[in-house]
């Protein structure tokens, strides 16, 4: 009688055992019910055509096909342009490159496919495409020097959608000096210039989110001193796991915190692991030129690309996803490949801010089609695997669900609800 207690007892065990879902059964159930938002996603407009466009699996990182494969649900498709001369003929050339971007995000939403993807200038808006089972875009603007001198150009880009914008890239703007003036200690600024103190307080009055992925540290600190509302680094890690100029360091994580707002944690190979990073891009710089010479096709570096003719600079563009993607699965069956920066060193960094900020100040993007994506997280198909490491590293949904979006729109809310408040005492 004994005997056969002990064996229904271990039984009902093993049955309760068969019942405990798997940690990957748990993750894709938290990620099916958190609102997944990635905050930076790089364009070309040549993949904004009626013959090619974002309904189709190009070999972009990001496209609907891909967000649907990885359960991507809302993208910041990015408004990029590069730094040129401080003069109004420079400003004028951006301008019109800034334009074509908004016009080919609006084209995606309104005329492609607006079945399958919405522009969402809230956060109510973006929980409504959501809940129609729609994919939702919003739009950031990476380098406010197409805004040449005319501040109403803020507002302009404001109807457009814009929702966050940078005010500096690789280049110090005449808004504001670069992290890039690090490398020679060169300053234009020594921060934020008049006109870029006057760009703080425009787009406080807009309700646009001021990102502080690329302005130098000094930069940093003055647009959160004279910031009424919280600031968001769209696209950064932690310096403390990652010395690049383009990470924030602890005083300026503490100062974001105290600021109220977020850094969105970058899947950005350089700015995760250094050294994996360059052992494994020394490997792969081999195999790039070799696949480019098997495709006749002349390979130049992504450092090299400013420096590029606009032809030179089209045909980087057209042959890098297929010579990245075939140089990939030739390292993947070599087996003295270098490891890759992967997912969890993503999560790493993470975690190293959730600890010293809080799970309400950090949030994930990816960078895609704009240098970004590591093993794990090549691109959008992939999402999913971020939040099985998180769920691994024992995040529960709610914490995940912040990570993965909610802590960015509190902030978006907040930026505009600071906005609507100043609208309320000038009109009073």
């Amino acid at each position: 009688m004994r005997i056969l207690l002990i064996l229904c007892a271990v039984s009902m065990l093993a049955a309760c055992a068969e019942k405990e879902p798997s940690i990957k059964e748990r993750a894709k159930k938290i990620h099916q019910n958190v609102i997944t938002i990635d905050t930076h996603d790089d364009i070309n407009v040549k993949n904004f055509t009626d013959s090619v466009n974002y309904t189709q699996n190009l070999d972009t990182q990001l496209n609907l096909p891909k967000m649907e494969a990885g359960g991507l649900d809302v993208a910041w498709l990015i408004v990029y342009t590069g730094q040129d001369s401080l003069t109004s003929e420079g400003y004028a050339k951006a301008a019109d490159n800034a334009t074509a971007k908004f016009d080919a995000i609006h084209r995606l939403c309104e005329t492609m496919a607006p079945d399958q993807i919405e522009l969402a200038f809230n956060s109510d808006d973006v929980r409504r495409i959501h809940s129609k089972g729609k994919k939702v875009a919003m739009i950031g603007v990476e380098n406010a020097y197409p805004i040449g001198e005319d501040l109403s150009k803020f507002e302009e880009y404001h109807r457009r959608g814009a929702r966050y914008i940078s005010l500096s890239h690789n280049g110090h703007s005449q808004f504001c000096d670069s992290n890039t003036g690090e490398k020679d200690s060169v300053w234009l600024h020594n921060g934020l210039s008049d006109l870029g103190k006057s760009a703080v307080k425009e787009m406080n009055r807009l309700g646009i989110m001021i990102d502080v992925s690329h302005p130098s540290k000094q930069s940093m600190v003055q647009m959160v001193q004279l910031s009424k509302a919280p600031i968001i680094a769209s696209h950064s890690s932690a310096r403390a796991l990652c010395d690049h100029s383009r990470n924030l360091d602890d005083g300026q994580l503490k100062l974001l915190k105290e600021n109220g707002g977020v850094v969105q944690t970058v899947a950005f190979s350089a700015y995760l692991n250094t050294e994996k990073h360059e052992k494994r891009a020394a490997f792969m710089k081999k195999i790039y030129q070799k696949v480019a010479d098997s495709l006749g096709v002349t390979w130049y570096e992504r450092s090299q690309f400013g420096s590029l003719t606009k032809e030179q600079q089209k045909e980087f563009i057209a042959n890098y996803p297929k010579v990245i993607k075939i140089s990939k699965e030739i390292a993947s069956t070599q087996k003295d490949a270098p490891p890759a920066v992967s997912v969890p060193d993503l999560v790493d960094h993470i975690d190293y801010m959730v600890n010293l900020m809080g799970i309400d100040h950090v949030g994930i993007s990816s960078d895609f089609d704009g240098g970004g994506g590591i093993e794990g997280w090549s691109d959008a198909s992939e999402t999913f695997n971020v939040t099985l490491e998180l769920v691994k590293r024992g995040y529960t949904e709610e914490e995940i669900e912040k990570l993965w979006g909610g802590n960015l729109l509190r902030v978006l809310d907040e930026v505009q609800q600071v906005a609507s408040e100043m609208r309320s005492s000038q009109s009073s």
